[in-house]
């Protein structure tokens, strides 16, 4: 028996409402913080609620654009050996989606409140091209992931949580779903990471206009390098916060799953270490404070930009290749620093041993080498890095580091002004 999407989504609310209650929240839905007192938990979660919602209307709008915009010959010049497989997973991807918002909207609704529904969004920027678009659709399903996990920490209602969980696990079968469709990694690490509703909007945020969320974004960080970048990458940023700021009293903190803090190197030191694999959030931040990876205890006052995401696809698997020629990286005009990955290697063991305060510098050995990488956009890139001796293989969120990194997807998406 086949049901519609519509069919589906009417099937789906009434389990979502049955489960919704009027329930105690004791943090605030900005940084996960403790919530006033006096505030209300009912408004708490109905914000939890409206977000999650408005969230849910992206994803749908993104795809349901998305699969009217491309034809079958656009998937197949994309690499896709099969067009149908990106396709069929798109379609079934949006119909989740739109089941999940007509769910959401239902429980609003059943607490008395009102989905916000005069947002506008726009995905100019993202989808030009398939694999911009499969890139974009990645990023959207990490991201959403880590909105659902994070906002586990702002309803202590079980029944809500148990509600909202039924949607995480769909959410992080697209997110498996959408990395092997871009040549990564099914599963890159044993744990995920959770993201405050103030990040999750900092990297969403520049696709969303017209409504009050009610939600705070930190500044907004994009990385600027683009085309091949890899384990061993200087990576370098543009933000409005870190304009006219002193590089030397920034830090650059990465995110990955697994691992208790961030890892944090000087901001001219900005090097992917091994070990590391599938999405990274990152940060700039005043100090050299490790940022904890529970976010709620992450808020520390130290963040001026970010988060912003890159995908470091360093263990493709043999079903990538299967599904999707791995695409050559177009060349650019300026130039992006890249070291060994041995020297990379010392970089992660020294980030992952970093103590309270410290931030770690590499010592100097020989010089790097050069790969292709994006124009000049305008801001000016860190110091160049000199690389540290080889160390043995380390661990970073439990993976080994590979002999031969592949590229990495990157997206910093800029607010319009």
């Amino acid at each position: 028996m086949f049901f519609s999407t519509s069919t589906i989504a009417a099937l789906c609310a009434p389990f979502f409402v049955a489960s919704v209650t009027a329930a105690p929240v004791s943090r605030d839905a900005n940084h996960n913080q403790p919530a006033a007192s006096g505030s209300s938990s009912n408004s708490v979660t109905m914000q939890v609620l409206q977000f999650a919602n408005v969230l849910e209307q992206l994803e749908t709008q993104f795809y349901t654009q998305g699969i009217a915009k491309f034809q079958t010959a656009d998937f197949t010049n994309a690499g896709f050996t099969n067009a149908q497989v990106p396709i069929e997973q798109l379609t079934v991807i949006v119909g989740d989606e739109q089941a999940h918002a007509t769910a959401l909207a239902s429980a609003i609704q059943a607490l008395g409140g009102q989905p916000i529904t005069s947002c506008s969004f726009n995905f100019g920027s993202v989808l030009t091209d398939v694999p911009t678009m499969a890139s974009a659709a990645r990023l959207v399903e990490n991201v959403g992931v880590s909105a659902y996990l994070g906002a586990a920490g702002l309803v202590a209602d079980p029944q809500i949580l148990t509600a909202a969980a039924s949607i995480l696990t769909i959410e992080a079968r697209h997110q498996t779903m959408l990395n092997v469709l871009n040549n990564g990694n099914a599963i890159p690490q044993s744990f995920d990471m959770a993201l405050t509703p103030a990040e999750v909007l900092t990297i969403a945020g520049p696709f969303i206009s017209g409504c009050e969320l009610g939600i705070t974004p930190n500044a907004a960080l994009a990385i600027t390098n683009t085309g091949t970048v890899s384990i061993g990458t200087l990576l370098t940023f543009s933000s409005d916060a870190i304009n006219g700021v002193d590089p030397s009293t920034l830090t650059c903190q990465m995110l990955v799953g697994g691992q208790a803090t961030a890892l944090a190197f000087p901001l001219s030191n900005c090097v992917v270490p091994s070990g590391v694999d599938g999405i990274v959030y990152i940060y700039i931040t005043n100090n050299g404070q490790p940022l904890a990876n529970d976010p709620t205890i992450r808020d520390n006052g130290s963040v001026v930009a970010g988060p912003t995401a890159a995908f470091i696809d360093s263990q493709p698997q043999t079903i990538d290749a299967l599904i999707r020629t791995p695409s050559n990286v177009a060349a650019g005009s300026a130039q992006t620093t890249t070291i060994n990955p041995a020297a990379a290697t010392t970089l992660a063991s020294a980030a992952a041993t970093t103590t309270a305060g410290a931030v770690q510098t590499p010592p100097p050995a020989a010089g790097p080498a050069t790969v292709i990488g994006t124009p000049d956009l305008g801001t000016t890139p860190a110091a160049q890095p000199t690389p540290p001796p080889a160390a043995p293989p380390v661990n970073v969120g439990g993976t080994s580091a590979p002999a031969a990194p592949g590229p990495a997807s990157v997206l910093g998406f800029q607010p319009s002004k």
